[in-house]
């Protein structure tokens, strides 16, 4: 018994160990964007997600005019690294592949051999940033594909590898269609629109201080080394894509095709996979083993094409990550259908569907019957009365032609004509076919069917194993319902604290948690609705 009282206690301290070190990781991380943003305003989290595509090996590309610290950013962010060997460069029409990879060895050259000297060109530089990048010319862009692609450098001869560790490119403008381009932009994996400043406060901010620094502080303690950077990214893999994450990206790639003639947004399985490690990369500098509902909303960074879809694709992401909730074992579209098809089994056999009128049937038709009392119009005395037994055609009911009723033989009496108002009520007039010997006139009658059973009356034939039958089926589905509540309330207390994240904005956030509660009160409703169904088979 003590022996296992220490095992659990070593098992206890084990756990609180490991979610220290998750704890320190995520701090770490919050830490080092708060010195990489300091001074600079409306940035952090472009920033954010700039770092989380570097320590994931994933390139970025930023939308924007010019003036807006593209360039800032990204000298920034390499000094969240040891000792980066950064390269940057301004792209135009006339570059040369020399200014981007080097110029050619004059030395080579006259031993017959094409080498550039690469040394502090983009082939030796850990860190990159390549602006206007559409600019360039197709020798330029065609180089670059290859590196980032196979993270290979060939340099006459020789092949040997790129140490890049992510490139950051920047223009104001997305590649033109048809020019081959495709390749390129969708190895940029990270989308950013990086606007001008919006709130007046940090734009008066901007104009009352000093030029931003493009070296910033970063404490000792932060910086990742790369050997860290390395370890990290074989470790990342290790993180598990939740059933929640699974479910919200299938109803992002339904929405994605079903609008596809709309929004014309194409997501490669390469893509797929690419932005798969980023939400990966997210959970594990959060000290997660598991992606969450956070993590996902990065993929409205990863999957518009267009400045024109931009923010349609956004929609997408966050109403799916808003609409899924968590998933559950019970598929509650099965479920709703099972309970609507038990709410009409229910009313059908338990309950009058509408009213069920007092009829007689007549040769396989339905009729009113009717005492038909017609007062003479000049003599109150009971003996001058006309009194027939008349039936009234049921299916004149909704009409309002005029007719004739018929009598138990199933002749007409044309004497009697008949006109319902459309409101129920069927007047009957007793017509003088000869008036010329002063026949007296009847006054005429008003007729309302007999209602034996209202619609929504219970019906009180009905056989006790269909109720107790019926009543099960609810009971059932009612406790699945319940059970699941349980399960997703009990999930989201735990949950909540998992969900902040120093890559995701809180507004995103609370769309999550929004969609998680919606979910909870969608349940309830459900449980709700299986007690009114239960309570109209008692």
């Amino acid at each position: 018994m003590k022996s296992e009282n220490n095992y659990e206690r070593i098992v206890q301290n084990s756990k609180k160990f490991q979610h220290s070190q998750k704890n320190e990781m995520q701090k770490r991380i919050t830490d080092l964007l708060q010195q990489l943003t300091n001074g600079i305003h409306e940035r952090d989290q472009i920033m954010a997600v700039s770092l989380l595509g570097a320590i994931a090996g994933h390139n970025t590309f930023l939308f924007g005019p010019p003036g807006t610290a593209k360039s800032l950013i990204s000298r920034r962010l390499a000094c969240a690294f040891e000792n980066p060997q950064y390269f940057e460069y301004l792209m135009n029409r006339f570059s040369t592949p020399e200014e981007v990879f080097g110029p050619v060895s004059i030395k080579a050259l006259k031993e017959d051999r094409y080498i550039r000297k690469i040394e502090g060109y983009l082939p030796t530089a850990d860190f990159a940033f390549l602006d206007e990048i559409w600019k360039s010319s197709p020798a330029i862009l065609n180089n670059l594909l290859t590196i980032i692609n196979e993270h290979i450098f060939k340099n006459g001869d020789e092949r040997f590898n790129v140490p890049l560790k992510a490139l950051i490119a920047a223009s104001n403008e997305i590649p033109p269609e048809n020019q081959g381009l495709e390749a390129l932009y969708d190895r940029f994996i990270i989308r950013l629109l990086v606007p001008p400043i919006e709130q007046e406060e940090n734009f008066n901010r901007l104009l009352d201080s000093k030029p931003s620094s493009d070296k910033p502080e970063i404490s000792e303690n932060l910086r990742i080394s790369y050997h860290e950077l390395t370890k990290w990214r074989e470790q990342l893999h290790k993180v598990k894509l939740s059933t929640d994450t699974l479910l919200i990206i299938k109803y992002i790639r339904e929405n994605l095709a079903a609008q596809f003639d709309k929004l014309g947004v194409y997501v490669s399985d390469r893509r797929w996979q690419r932005a798969a490690v980023l939400l990966k990369a997210s959970a594990f500098c959060n000290g997660r083993e598991e992606t969450n509902h956070s993590d996902v909303a990065l993929l409205k960074y990863c999957l518009w094409t267009t400045p024109e879809n931009r923010e349609s694709v956004e929609q997408i992401v966050m109403n799916a990550i808003k609409s899924c909730g968590f998933d559950t074992v019970i598929d509650l579209s099965e479920i709703d259908r099972e309970k609507e098809s038990l709410d009409k089994e229910i009313n059908k056999e338990l309950y009058y569907s509408e009213d069920i009128y007092d009829t007689v049937e007549i040769h396989g038709k339905k009729y009113f019957p009717v005492q038909a009392v017609f007062k003479n119009a000049h003599n109150s005395h009971a003996s001058y009365d006309k009194k027939y037994e008349i039936y009234v055609p049921y299916s004149k009911f909704r009409s309002k032609e005029k007719f004739y009723p018929i009598d138990s033989t199933g002749n007409e009496i044309q004497e009697i004509e008949c006109e319902f108002d459309g409101q129920g009520c069927c007047k009957l007039e007793f017509k003088v076919r000869n008036n010329y010997w002063g026949e007296p006139q009847y006054n005429p009658l008003k007729f309302k069917p007999n209602i034996l059973f209202h619609k929504g009356d219970k019906k009180s034939d009905v056989n006790e194993r269909l109720i107790h039958s019926l009543t099960q089926s609810i009971s059932d589905i009612r406790k699945q319902l319940i059970d699941t509540q349980k399960q997703v309330e009990k999930k989201y207390e735990k949950y909540q604290q998992y969900l902040q994240s120093p890559f995701v904005v809180q507004a995103d956030i609370d769309i999550a948690v929004s969609g998680i509660l919606d979910q909870i009160d969608k349940l309830n409703l459900r449980i709700k609705d299986c007690e009114r169904l239960e309570s109209l088979c008692h």
